[in-house]
């Protein structure tokens, strides 16, 4: 014992050392090698944010140079003169303004305004054009011409004004300077990028000849491939260009080109000065391998000196730890978890100081069904990701395990009396963000089952028993809740278990029976179809209700061979009324669990009916959750001749998707609508829209629950194909439904579209 306390403690200080001479070379060679990126990246950034300076500033200065072109001729006693709103001599004015500009300057566009900003002359493309065409660039430039005109800045982003800097110097032509305005900015024009600059027309020298308000002078020059190359070649920057997508090659820096107006103009790419190359392409590498290398001999050097005394310890560890715990979620296991339960239970002083053990059984909902359509791997996945999250929720001193497949268990000890709903509430939080799985989102929740020592049992089997108990009414009562144990529970788990047991051997028997519920045909009132319906009269307990047993037939995997047979019956008593539609449910579990496809095709050759005569409801429960399997079934079992009816539809998930993606050649509107038309205008505004919806797609509707004329007549009256309900006749037995065929008085309904004259709901149930 001593001499392994000895090893134990050798083992400790090893480690410890490893840890610190790791943690020091790792330190000190990662500041080296950030120090030296950031020099050479810092080096880089320098130099880009320097040329993006002198960019700007060359664009900048490139309008100052347009106005000083402008200036030339502008600022001029004899523009003044030559130009007036009496007359302008075109000679003068094309040989100084249009063509000296466009030939000496490099100017594309040539206006000139009148005081009224009227164009009065248009010098574009090498030659003088008719002045009007200015108004095609009114619009663009009009910016600019109210900047030049009232000396502010309106929606155009503000420039330095390098020209009007240049000009302060002036003393022959202050004057000019005075009196004259200007602006200019690079925006678009025609949709290409342009230098738009203005200026007025004033004298340089007898300021008197200037009478009213002076002319305008508007010149364009568009930023092309020339344009850019001289800035490229004053900056010395390589390979300058503007191109309408940014560049993505290496060393080329490519950033927006926008305009003064906030127009997006292209990008401007260039290749960049970069510094610090060397430092992060040569140095850098150089500098991190010798830092690795360094940590690669140390490491190797003491995992030598361990390795033999880790190896051993780690496989006993592992041995250990595999007995106890979950081998996908690393969780404690089954065995682990009672064992814990049984020390905590006997430890506690259970009910002293209201010190209570909360147990708590979680379940993921439709787990078999992630696994089914995502597979084993995304099953196992998620069964991960929901140890972690229930791990970071959970206090430090509650205990999780996982129990195997889809179902955790937690234990935790507290004095507050709210603890089991506290509890509920950290796992509930550990579902409320959605799970991503191999690129897909999935929204999961679960079912919980809380039992508490000592008012539930103080030993581990009795906390754990009921745990499972209140789990399984979580289910049942529609899952993603939370539910805590009580005696009733235990009692009614008794009573399923019973009509389980007894369900099993009324199905070997035979012992169930069907009835079957007339359909009714609003045009002819006459009964064109029955229902099947089953029903059980246990030997002891009397009648018992569909809604009883088929929930424990479809959860005890008994519903397989239920359907089944209920299926056959059906055909086999259909037989009897071959002018009769008979109509047959179908439960999701059918659709899961059987070969519905190859069922029917037996069945149907063994009795020799056609499939055309039966209508087969689906609930939206099956198309709530439906799969490529069960779309495949429903495209065969319809490609059979099987009808199918959509039933009770607008009492759960009802989409407008299911009529669209699955074609069905009836509806069926459930009974609480039916129930309520006569007092609830919101139930006779949703009937008519489904019956108009369905027939519009060339469906049949029919309307269940009819109890009295009042509804009959409604139904009718609303579009309803067929009616069925205990105003025409409750189910019957098989034996029964001849004599009532026989023995039924069509009852006469309003044709659809007719004006119908109904009772009032008092005077109909009267």
């Amino acid at each position: 014992m001593l001499l392994g306390d000895t090893t134990g403690l050798y083992e400790g200080d090893l480690r410890r050392l490893t840890k610190v001479i790791r943690a020091v070379i790792t330190f000190f060679g990662l500041l080296l090698l950030a120090v030296i990126a950031f020099a050479g990246w810092s080096a880089n950034q320098t130099a880009t944010d320097r040329e993006r300076t002198l960019l700007e500033n060359a664009l900048n200065q490139s309008i100052a140079n347009v106005l000083d072109g402008q200036k030339s001729v502008a600022w001029w006693d004899d523009a003044v003169l030559k130009i007036t709103d009496e007359s302008i001599d075109l000679e003068f004015t094309d040989a100084n303004f249009g063509i000296f500009l466009t030939e000496t300057y490099g100017h594309d566009e040539v206006y000139i305004l009148d005081g009224q900003d009227k164009p009065i002359y248009a010098y574009t493309d090498a030659q003088r054009t008719e002045p009007g065409i200015f108004e095609k660039r009114r619009g663009d430039v009009s910016p600019v011409i109210n900047e030049a005109r009232l000396g502010k800045i309106s929606n155009l982003k503000e420039r330095p004004d390098e020209f009007g800097q240049a000009q302060t110097n002036y003393r022959i032509l202050a004057g000019a300077v005075q009196r004259a305005r200007w602006a200019g900015h690079i925006i678009s024009v025609a949709g290409r990028p342009a230098v738009v600059t203005a200026i007025t027309i004033v004298p340089n020298v007898d300021m008197s000849v200037l009478t009213g308000t002076p002319k305008l002078l508007v010149s364009v020059i568009y930023i092309d491939e020339n344009f850019v190359s001289k800035i490229a070649r004053s900056l010395l920057l390589s390979r300058l260009a503007l191109t309408p997508e940014p560049v993505h090659a290496s060393g080329v820096l490519s950033q927006p080109f926008i305009g003064d107006d906030n127009v997006q103009l292209g990008y401007l790419s260039w290749v960049g000065r970069r510094p610090g190359h060397v430092l992060i392409t040569i140095i850098l590498p150089l500098v991190a391998c010798g830092v690795f290398a360094t940590g690669f001999l140390s490491n190797n050097m003491f995992r030598r000196l361990r390795r033999a005394s880790d190896e051993l310890t780690q496989r006993e560890a592992k041995a250990r730890h595999a007995s106890r715990h979950d081998a996908l979620s690393g969780l404690p296991n089954r065995q682990h978890m009672v064992d814990e339960v049984e020390a905590r239970l006997s430890a506690a002083d259970l009910g002293v100081r209201g010190l209570r053990a909360i147990a708590a059984y979680v379940d993921i909902d439709r787990f078999k069904d992630i696994n089914d359509t995502l597979g084993h791997e995304a099953g196992d996945k998620l069964i991960k990701s929901v140890a972690k999250r229930l791990t970071a929720r959970l206090r430090s001193d509650d205990f999780l395990a996982r129990f195997g497949g889809d179902e955790f268990a937690v234990l935790c000890l507290s004095t507050d009396p709210e603890a089991d709903q506290l509890l509920a509430q950290r796992i509930a939080s550990a579902f409320e963000e959605p799970f991503a799985l191999d690129g897909q989102i999935l929204q999961v929740t679960a079912s919980v089952g809380i039992s508490m020592a000592p008012e539930h049992g103080r030993s581990a089997d009795e906390l754990l028993r009921h745990a499972d108990i209140a789990l399984y009414e979580a289910k049942n009562l529609g899952r993603n809740r939370a539910v805590s144990f009580s005696a009733e529970m235990a009692q009614q788990v008794e009573a399923r278990r019973s009509i389980e047991v007894d369900l099993r051997t009324a199905i070997e028997r035979e012992e169930l029976a069907v009835h079957y519920q007339p359909i009714i045909s609003c045009r002819t009132g006459a009964i064109v179809g029955a229902e099947a319906l089953l029903r059980w009269n246990h030997p002891t307990r009397g009648p018992i209700s569909p809604g009883t047993f088929i929930p424990i037939a479809e959860t005890s995997g008994l519903m397989a061979s239920l359907g089944t047979w209920m299926i056959e019956r059906a055909m086999r008593d259909a037989k009897q009324w071959p002018q009769l539609e008979i109509a047959v449910n179908l439960s999701p579990v059918q659709f899961s669990q059987t070969d519905l496809e190859a069922v029917l095709r037996r069945l149907t050759a063994e009795h020799g009916v056609a499939p055309k005569r039966f209508v087969l409801e689906i609930t939206e429960g099956v198309l709530l959750e439906a799969t490529e399997h069960t779309k495949s079934v429903l495209n065969a079992i319809q490609a059979m001749g099987f009808r199918t009816a959509l039933d009770d539809f607008g009492t759960g998930y009802s989409s407008l998707a299911y009529l669209c993606n699955f074609k069905f050649d009836k509806i069926k509107i459930d009974r609480s609508f039916v129930t309520n038309v006569s007092n609830a205008l919101t139930s006779r505004t949703i009937v008519q829209s489904v019956v108009s919806l369905g027939r519009g797609l060339g469906m049949q509707i029919v309307a269940e629950g009819v109890e009295t004329e009042y509804e009959a007549l409604m139904m009718s009256h609303f579009g309803c194909t067929e009616l069925q309900g205990y105003y025409f006749s409750k189910p019957v037995e098989a034996s029964q439904l001849g004599p009532l065929i026989e023995q039924f008085e069509p009852r006469h309904m309003a044709p659809i579209g007719e004006p119908a004259k109904l009772p009032s709901p008092e005077s109909a149930t009267a």
